[in-house]
C-alpha cells in the first residue's frame, strides 16, 4: 500500500481558515453549543496544543485526550474510565458479502498480516492537531483473505457492546453500538 504523501494532508493555511471560520460561526450562533463540545482552554486539562508539522505529540496527549463515547464524552476521561476494560481474549468478527467469514483472534491477525509502521498527521476543526506514530496492518490484507463478494461496496465497522464496561453505553444519547460505514 502506497504511503500518502504530505501534500495531500490538508495544508495548513486551508485548516487554519477552517478554525476561522467556525469560530465565526461559533459567534453568531450565540457559541454556547460548540464551545461546551469542544472544551475549556482556560484550565490546565484544555485540549492538546496544535502539534509542529513533523514533531511526534507528546504520549500523554495522544493517550489521554480522544473521543471516545462509549466510555464518557469527557475527552480527558476517556483513559480513567477505560482502565478496567478487558482487552484479551479479543475477537474480529468478519461477516457479511464475504466468500470465507472469519472471527480472528488478535493475535492471528497481528501474526497473519504483516505490520507497517505509519504516522499520522491530524488536524480537528476544534482547533488541536497531532502528529502520532502508529503500528497496523493494512485493511487489503484482511479484505483479500475473506474475498468480498462481486455485490459488496462498502465496509462497514461495528464497536464492541458491553455497556457493563463501557459506561457511555448506557446513556441514552446514540445507538449503540457505533456502526461506521454503513449505507
Amino acid at each position: 500500500m502506497d504511503k500518502i504523501p504530505s501534500s495531500e494532508i490538508t495544508p495548513e493555511p486551508l485548516f487554519r481558515s477552517r478554525r476561522q471560520f467556525l469560530k465565526g460561526a461559533a459567534a453568531l450562533a450565540g457559541g454556547a453549543a460548540l464551545l461546551a463540545a469542544c472544551g475549556d482552554d482556560s484550565g490546565p486539562a484544555a485540549r492538546p496544543p496544535v502539534a509542529e508539522p513533523d514533531t511526534l505529540t507528546d504520549e500523554a496527549a495522544v493517550t489521554g485526550y480522544n473521543n471516545y463515547y462509549e466510555f464518557t464524552t469527557d475527552k480527558e476521561g476517556v483513559a480513567a474510565a477505560a482502565r478496567n476494560f478487558t482487552t484479551s481474549p479479543w475477537t474480529v468478527q468478519v461477516g457479511g458479502l464475504v466468500g470465507k467469514p472469519k472471527t480472528y483472534a488478535i493475535e492471528d491477525l497481528l501474526a497473519q498480516f504483516p505490520q507497517e509502521e505509519r504516522v499520522y498527521r491530524l488536524r480537528c476543526v476544534e482547533g488541536w492537531s497531532m502528529v502520532i506514530p502508529w503500528t497496523g496492518f493494512a485493511l487489503a490484507g484482511l479484505l483479500k483473505d475473506v474475498e468480498p463478494t462481486a455485490a459488496a461496496k462498502y465496509v462497514r465497522f461495528e464497536t464492541v457492546l458491553r455497556p457493563e464496561e463501557m459506561p457511555g453505553q448506557r446513556d441514552g444519547y446514540y445507538t449503540w453500538p457505533y456502526v461506521e460505514g454503513q449505507v
